[in-house]
């Protein structure tokens, strides 16, 4: 007799064999469809673990930052003109990229290389190149250009501090070495005769008198020389051959007339500056020392408004006291308007023969003129005590 099949919810044997063979398990359809997915995924996340290690090492071999832990400062400079190549370099050789190559191939490909901006940047080891190149295009903070006046009187020395005080030069150095030859720019006329002339090597600077005080718009990375070159075009420019044909006429060359300018800006205020210039003119006219404190105090370096018998005597190509004739060179840059007085002299002073004059309020620069030597020294005697209560005030010893 035949056996009846189980009905008890299994499978025989031969079901399951069917089963598997013809895939009649609940879930073999999903199973068909979730695999492709499946594998798909696990390739994925195979394939960007592989780039994420790619990515991880390339960054630490040349974006990363030369050393995370560093945070000491470095100053870089961008300076104006500079090439990305340039820029790239220097920042490798400054230890602030890992390389320079990278670096600039990256710039490159951000759109970015145009966009850096010259300037004084202060930069770490700590920050990666990204960071370094977004420090760069975004800029130092400091306006490309600047304005800078140079005030009529001031001393090669005295624009040489100015420009290092407002940050335009970092070191007063080169601007004063070149200003002391004048070599570099004997492509000025002005220059290449006063050059020529066998005292020229006795000045303190070759180059004093001819930075015509003006205001100047520069950029604030200009050089020295750069800086030097606007200023003596200026007085190139402002110095007019009816200035030259006036000089002539007078028998003066355009250095005489810049020397005699310079004492006329620093005796006197602009209101006297004819009437000081035709003093000088009447002595030089005489034969007679020129007897000028100024050219004294600019040889000896002295501020005192009282100056001694050893300042007077002071020995110095500069000592209008001791030496007849205008001084080895100018004592200052002059204005255009003391230019001028130089080659206008007073008419009147002129025709009066007006010898002498003196300082009546150190204050407020008013002068007092006088004929003859005894008028000179009995006014001296008069405003002597002002002079020396002045001297006194600034903390200076009569």
């Amino acid at each position: 007799m035949a056996k009846k099949k189980k009905r008890s919810g299994h499978l025989t044997e031969r079901e399951l064999h069917e089963r598997r063979r013809y895939g009649f398990f609940w879930y073999d359809w999903l199973w068909r469809i979730l695999r492709p997915a499946l594998v798909f995924l696990a390739s994925f996340v195979i394939v960007c673990g592989l780039v994420y290690t790619g990515y991880r090492k390339i960054d630490a071999m040349f974006f990363a930052p030369v050393d995370a832990k560093d945070t000491t400062v470095v100053e870089f400079e961008v300076a104006s003109g500079s090439s990305l190549s340039t820029v790239s370099k220097n920042l490798e050789e400054a230890g602030l990229i890992r390389n320079h190559s990278v670096f600039k191939y990256m710039a490159d490909f951000m759109g970015m290389g145009q966009k850096i901006q010259s300037g004084d940047y202060e930069l770490t080891r700590a920050m990666s190149a990204t960071d370094i190149l977004d420090e760069l295009i975004s800029g130092d903070g400091k306006p490309l250009t600047a304005k800078i006046t140079i005030i009529p009187g001031w001393t090669v020395e005295d624009i040489a501090n100015y420009l290092v005080e407002h940050k335009i030069l970092k070191s007063a150095d080169e601007f004063l070495s070149l200003c002391k030859t004048g070599e570099a720019y004997s492509g000025y006329y002005f220059i290449e005769d006063m050059l020529k002339k066998a005292d020229s090597d006795q000045r303190l600077y070759a180059l004093e008198g001819y930075l015509s005080p003006n205001t100047y718009e520069i950029y604030t990375s200009s050089s020295a020389d750069t800086i030097i070159k606007r200023l003596l075009s200026q007085t190139e420019a402002a110095y007019s051959l009816s200035y030259d044909e006036r000089a002539q006429e007078l028998g003066m060359t355009m250095d005489e007339v810049f020397t005699l300018a310079s004492m006329i800006e620093k005796e006197a205020k602009t209101a006297d500056f004819a009437k000081v210039s035709s003093v000088f003119h009447n002595r030089l006219k005489q034969n007679m020392t020129l007897g000028s404190d100024v050219t004294v105090k600019y040889a000896s370096g002295s501020e005192k408004m009282v100056l001694s018998g050893s300042d007077l005597s002071v020995e110095s190509p500069y000592n209008t006291y001791t030496r007849k004739g205008l001084p080895v060179g100018p004592i200052c840059n002059p204005s255009m308007d003391a230019v001028v007085a130089a080659l206008y002299p007073d008419e009147q002073y002129l025709a009066q023969k007006y010898l002498y004059f003196c300082s009546k309020d150190p204050n407020s620069g008013e002068l007092y003129f006088s004929k003859t030597q005894e008028e000179h020294d009995a006014a001296v005697a008069m405003y002597r005590p002002l002079w020396e209560e002045y001297d006194r005030s600034r903390g200076l010893s009569p």
